[in-house]
Protein backbone atom coordinates (compact mmCIF):
# COMPACT_ATOMS: atom_id res chain seq x y z
CA UNK A 1 0.00 0.00 0.00
CA UNK A 2 2.82 2.41 0.84
CA UNK A 3 4.32 1.89 -2.60
CA UNK A 4 0.97 2.37 -4.36
CA UNK A 5 0.39 5.66 -2.54
CA UNK A 6 3.89 6.76 -3.52
CA UNK A 7 3.65 5.91 -7.24
CA UNK A 8 0.31 7.72 -7.44
CA UNK A 9 1.48 10.80 -5.56
CA UNK A 10 4.98 11.25 -6.95
CA UNK A 11 4.02 12.20 -10.56
CA UNK A 12 1.57 14.78 -9.21
CA UNK A 13 4.20 16.26 -6.90
CA UNK A 14 6.73 16.39 -9.72
CA UNK A 15 4.28 18.14 -12.03
CA UNK A 16 3.53 20.66 -9.30
CA UNK A 17 7.23 21.30 -8.81
CA UNK A 18 7.84 22.33 -12.44
CA UNK A 19 5.01 24.86 -12.59
CA UNK A 20 6.05 28.50 -13.13
CA UNK A 21 5.85 30.41 -9.87
CA UNK A 22 2.73 32.49 -10.71
CA UNK A 23 0.74 29.32 -11.51
CA UNK A 24 2.41 27.51 -8.63
CA UNK A 25 1.14 30.06 -6.11
CA UNK A 26 -2.31 30.07 -7.73
CA UNK A 27 -2.42 26.34 -6.90
CA UNK A 28 -1.45 27.24 -3.35
CA UNK A 29 -4.35 29.71 -3.17
CA UNK A 30 -6.72 26.92 -4.23
CA UNK A 31 -5.17 24.56 -1.70
CA UNK A 32 -5.75 27.16 1.00
CA UNK A 33 -9.50 27.19 0.28
CA UNK A 34 -9.57 23.40 0.54
CA UNK A 35 -7.47 23.14 3.71
CA UNK A 36 -8.87 26.13 5.58
CA UNK A 37 -12.55 26.14 4.66
CA UNK A 38 -13.40 22.55 3.71
CA UNK A 39 -10.99 20.18 5.47
CA UNK A 40 -10.45 22.64 8.36
CA UNK A 41 -7.11 20.96 9.06
CA UNK A 42 -6.28 21.28 12.80
CA UNK A 43 -8.21 24.53 13.04
CA UNK A 44 -9.04 23.95 16.71
CA UNK A 45 -5.38 23.29 17.59
CA UNK A 46 -4.31 26.49 15.84
CA UNK A 47 -7.05 28.52 17.52
CA UNK A 48 -6.17 27.10 20.93
CA UNK A 49 -2.48 27.86 20.44
CA UNK A 50 -3.16 31.43 19.34
CA UNK A 51 -5.50 32.02 22.27
CA UNK A 52 -2.94 30.65 24.73
CA UNK A 53 0.07 32.52 23.37
CA UNK A 54 -1.46 35.81 22.25
CA UNK A 55 -4.12 36.58 24.88
CA UNK A 56 -3.46 40.31 24.54
CA UNK A 57 -4.92 40.32 21.02
CA UNK A 58 -8.59 40.53 20.17
CA UNK A 59 -10.52 37.60 18.70
CA UNK A 60 -10.60 39.41 15.36
CA UNK A 61 -6.82 39.90 15.38
CA UNK A 62 -6.23 36.23 16.18
CA UNK A 63 -8.62 35.16 13.42
CA UNK A 64 -6.68 37.31 10.99
CA UNK A 65 -3.41 35.65 12.08
CA UNK A 66 -5.03 32.23 11.76
CA UNK A 67 -6.09 32.92 8.19
CA UNK A 68 -2.68 34.30 7.22
CA UNK A 69 -0.97 31.31 8.80
CA UNK A 70 -2.97 28.79 6.79
CA UNK A 71 -2.30 30.71 3.61
CA UNK A 72 1.40 30.65 4.36
CA UNK A 73 1.34 27.00 5.44
CA UNK A 74 0.03 26.04 1.98
CA UNK A 75 2.78 28.10 0.36
CA UNK A 76 5.41 26.44 2.51
CA UNK A 77 4.17 22.93 1.78
CA UNK A 78 4.26 23.56 -1.95
CA UNK A 79 7.67 25.23 -1.68
CA UNK A 80 8.93 21.98 -0.19
CA UNK A 81 7.53 20.20 -3.27
CA UNK A 82 9.18 22.84 -5.48
CA UNK A 83 12.52 21.73 -4.05
CA UNK A 84 12.22 18.59 -6.19
CA UNK A 85 13.21 20.48 -9.34
CA UNK A 86 14.12 24.08 -8.43
CA UNK A 87 17.54 25.12 -9.71
CA UNK A 88 20.38 26.16 -7.45
CA UNK A 89 20.39 29.59 -9.09
CA UNK A 90 16.66 30.12 -8.50
CA UNK A 91 16.77 29.03 -4.89
CA UNK A 92 19.82 31.23 -4.22
CA UNK A 93 17.80 34.23 -5.41
CA UNK A 94 14.87 33.32 -3.20
CA UNK A 95 16.68 32.28 -0.02
CA UNK A 96 19.35 34.82 0.82
CA UNK A 97 21.85 34.59 3.69
CA UNK A 98 22.55 38.11 4.91
CA UNK A 99 25.80 37.40 6.79
CA UNK A 100 27.28 34.20 5.36
CA UNK A 101 30.70 35.65 6.14
CA UNK A 102 30.09 34.75 9.80
CA UNK A 103 30.04 31.06 8.87
CA UNK A 104 33.22 31.51 6.84
CA UNK A 105 34.95 33.09 9.82
CA UNK A 106 33.85 30.30 12.13
CA UNK A 107 35.06 27.67 9.67
CA UNK A 108 38.57 29.04 10.12
CA UNK A 109 38.49 27.95 13.77
CA UNK A 110 38.15 24.30 12.71
CA UNK A 111 35.18 23.83 15.01
CA UNK A 112 31.84 22.39 13.91
CA UNK A 113 28.67 24.46 14.20
CA UNK A 114 25.31 23.69 15.78
CA UNK A 115 22.64 25.70 13.94
CA UNK A 116 19.50 26.11 16.04
CA UNK A 117 16.43 26.47 13.82
CA UNK A 118 12.72 26.91 14.52
CA UNK A 119 9.44 26.04 12.84
CA UNK A 120 9.27 29.62 11.66
CA UNK A 121 9.11 30.84 8.05
CA UNK A 122 10.97 28.43 5.75
CA UNK A 123 13.14 25.79 7.37
CA UNK A 124 13.00 23.64 4.24
CA UNK A 125 15.02 25.87 1.90
CA UNK A 126 17.89 26.11 4.37
CA UNK A 127 19.40 23.21 2.38
CA UNK A 128 20.86 25.74 -0.06
CA UNK A 129 23.35 26.65 2.70
CA UNK A 130 25.48 23.71 1.58
CA UNK A 131 26.41 25.61 -1.58
CA UNK A 132 27.92 28.50 0.38
CA UNK A 133 30.08 26.73 2.95
CA UNK A 134 33.20 24.61 3.00
CA UNK A 135 31.95 22.42 5.84
CA UNK A 136 29.51 19.60 5.21
CA UNK A 137 25.88 20.48 5.93
CA UNK A 138 23.78 18.09 8.02
CA UNK A 139 20.08 18.25 8.83
CA UNK A 140 18.56 16.37 11.76
CA UNK A 141 15.17 14.92 10.88
CA UNK A 142 12.60 12.38 12.08
CA UNK A 143 12.16 9.40 9.82
CA UNK A 144 8.82 9.07 8.00
CA UNK A 145 6.96 5.77 8.38
CA UNK A 146 6.30 5.36 4.66
CA UNK A 147 9.78 4.27 3.43
CA UNK A 148 9.18 5.56 -0.10
CA UNK A 149 8.21 9.04 1.03
CA UNK A 150 11.03 8.95 3.55
CA UNK A 151 13.46 8.38 0.68
CA UNK A 152 11.80 11.16 -1.30
CA UNK A 153 12.19 13.63 1.58
CA UNK A 154 15.76 12.43 2.03
CA UNK A 155 16.53 13.03 -1.66
CA UNK A 156 14.84 16.45 -1.68
CA UNK A 157 16.67 17.72 1.38
CA UNK A 158 20.02 16.33 0.24
CA UNK A 159 20.10 18.07 -3.14
CA UNK A 160 22.56 20.86 -2.35
CA UNK A 161 25.49 19.21 -0.60
CA UNK A 162 23.45 18.40 2.49
CA UNK A 163 23.04 15.13 4.34
CA UNK A 164 20.18 14.03 6.60
CA UNK A 165 20.67 12.31 9.94
CA UNK A 166 17.80 10.43 11.56
CA UNK A 167 17.20 11.66 15.11
CA UNK A 168 17.95 8.18 16.47
CA UNK A 169 21.44 8.28 14.94
CA UNK A 170 22.37 11.90 15.66
CA UNK A 171 24.83 11.47 18.53
CA UNK A 172 26.54 8.46 16.98
CA UNK A 173 26.94 10.22 13.61
CA UNK A 174 28.22 13.49 15.03
CA UNK A 175 30.74 11.74 17.29
CA UNK A 176 31.89 9.61 14.35
CA UNK A 177 32.35 12.67 12.13
CA UNK A 178 34.33 14.50 14.78
CA UNK A 179 36.59 11.49 15.38
CA UNK A 180 37.32 11.42 11.64
CA UNK A 181 38.01 15.15 11.49
CA UNK A 182 34.86 15.85 9.46
CA UNK A 183 33.62 19.31 10.40
CA UNK A 184 30.00 20.17 9.79
CA UNK A 185 27.12 22.56 10.23
CA UNK A 186 24.38 20.62 12.02
CA UNK A 187 20.88 22.09 11.70
CA UNK A 188 18.57 21.24 14.60
CA UNK A 189 14.90 22.29 14.48
CA UNK A 190 14.76 22.56 18.25
CA UNK A 191 11.45 24.15 19.20
CA UNK A 192 9.39 20.94 19.28
CA UNK A 193 7.93 19.64 22.53
CA UNK A 194 9.80 16.66 24.01
CA UNK A 195 8.10 14.01 26.10
CA UNK A 196 7.79 15.07 29.73
CA UNK A 197 9.74 12.05 30.95
CA UNK A 198 12.62 12.91 28.58
CA UNK A 199 12.79 16.59 29.48
CA UNK A 200 15.61 17.88 31.66
CA UNK A 201 14.95 21.59 31.15
CA UNK A 202 11.77 23.67 31.36
CA UNK A 203 11.46 27.34 30.53
CA UNK A 204 8.84 29.98 29.77
CA UNK A 205 7.90 30.06 26.10
CA UNK A 206 5.21 32.60 25.22
CA UNK A 207 4.47 32.99 28.96
CA UNK A 208 3.95 29.28 29.62
CA UNK A 209 6.40 26.88 31.20
CA UNK A 210 7.16 24.05 28.77
CA UNK A 211 9.82 21.35 28.32
CA UNK A 212 12.51 22.12 25.75
CA UNK A 213 14.89 19.98 23.74
CA UNK A 214 18.50 20.47 24.87
CA UNK A 215 20.33 18.00 22.61
CA UNK A 216 21.83 20.71 20.42
CA UNK A 217 23.33 22.54 23.38
CA UNK A 218 24.61 19.30 24.93
CA UNK A 219 26.46 18.37 21.74
CA UNK A 220 27.84 21.88 21.33
CA UNK A 221 29.29 21.80 24.85
CA UNK A 222 30.55 18.24 24.69
CA UNK A 223 32.42 18.80 21.41
CA UNK A 224 33.17 22.53 21.80
CA UNK A 225 31.13 23.61 18.78
CA UNK A 226 29.88 27.04 17.83
CA UNK A 227 26.21 27.73 18.56
CA UNK A 228 24.15 29.88 16.19
CA UNK A 229 20.49 30.67 15.67
CA UNK A 230 19.18 30.95 12.11
CA UNK A 231 16.74 33.84 12.03
CA UNK A 232 14.59 33.44 8.91
CA UNK A 233 12.33 36.25 7.72
CA UNK A 234 9.77 36.04 4.94
CA UNK A 235 10.14 39.16 2.81
CA UNK A 236 7.60 38.29 0.11
CA UNK A 237 5.96 35.23 -1.36
CA UNK A 238 8.77 32.75 -1.99
CA UNK A 239 11.40 35.25 -0.82
CA UNK A 240 13.38 34.81 2.42
CA UNK A 241 16.31 36.35 4.25
CA UNK A 242 18.24 34.26 6.76
CA UNK A 243 20.59 35.78 9.33
CA UNK A 244 23.00 33.91 11.60
CA UNK A 245 22.81 35.03 15.23
CA UNK A 246 25.52 33.96 17.68
CA UNK A 247 24.15 32.33 20.83
CA UNK A 248 27.50 32.14 22.64
CA UNK A 249 31.09 33.14 21.97
CA UNK A 250 32.52 30.25 24.00
CA UNK A 251 29.92 27.57 24.63
CA UNK A 252 31.73 25.91 27.52
CA UNK A 253 31.82 29.15 29.51
CA UNK A 254 28.04 29.55 29.39
CA UNK A 255 25.92 28.09 32.24
CA UNK A 256 24.00 24.94 31.41
CA UNK A 257 20.80 25.54 29.40
CA UNK A 258 21.63 29.20 28.83
CA UNK A 259 22.20 28.60 25.10
CA UNK A 260 18.85 26.85 24.83
CA UNK A 261 17.25 29.70 26.76
CA UNK A 262 18.72 32.27 24.36
CA UNK A 263 17.44 30.26 21.40
CA UNK A 264 13.91 30.20 22.81
CA UNK A 265 14.01 33.95 23.38
CA UNK A 266 15.02 34.52 19.74
CA UNK A 267 12.13 32.37 18.52
CA UNK A 268 9.74 34.17 20.83
CA UNK A 269 10.78 37.57 19.47
CA UNK A 270 10.08 36.48 15.92
CA UNK A 271 6.67 35.10 16.82
CA UNK A 272 5.64 38.38 18.43
CA UNK A 273 6.87 40.33 15.41
CA UNK A 274 5.02 38.24 12.79
CA UNK A 275 3.05 35.35 14.35
CA UNK A 276 1.54 34.17 11.06
CA UNK A 277 4.81 32.51 10.06
CA UNK A 278 5.07 30.19 13.07
CA UNK A 279 3.93 26.58 12.65
CA UNK A 280 0.81 26.69 14.83
CA UNK A 281 -0.58 23.25 13.92
CA UNK A 282 1.85 21.54 16.33
CA UNK A 283 0.66 21.01 19.90
CA UNK A 284 3.71 22.85 21.21
CA UNK A 285 2.16 23.77 24.55
CA UNK A 286 0.46 20.46 25.38
CA UNK A 287 2.75 19.93 28.40
CA UNK A 288 2.48 23.49 29.70
CA UNK A 289 2.70 23.86 33.47
CA UNK A 290 3.25 20.13 33.98
CA UNK A 291 6.82 20.32 35.23
CA UNK A 292 6.97 17.23 37.50
CA UNK A 293 9.44 18.89 39.87
CA UNK A 294 7.13 21.83 40.50
CA UNK A 295 4.08 19.60 40.74
CA UNK A 296 5.86 17.50 43.33
CA UNK A 297 6.71 20.56 45.39
CA UNK A 298 3.09 21.69 45.20
CA UNK A 299 1.90 18.29 46.42
CA UNK A 300 4.37 18.42 49.32
CA UNK A 301 2.93 21.74 50.41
Amino acid sequence: MNFIIYIVAYPLLWLLSILPFPIFYFVSDCLFVLVFHLIRYRRKTVQDNLRLTLPHLSDLERKNIERKFYHYMCDMFLEMVKTLTISEEEMSKRYVFTNIELIHELEKTNKSIILFCAHYASWEWIIILGKYIDYKGFGIYKKIQNPYFDKLIHDIRSRFNAELIDTSHTIKTVLSNESKGIKGVYAFVSDQSPMVEDANFWTDFMNMEVPVHTGGEALAKKLDMHALYLKVERKARGQYEATFVSLADEVKSVPNYEITERFIREVEKQIYEAPEYYFWTHKRWKHRDKNPKKLLKTEEL
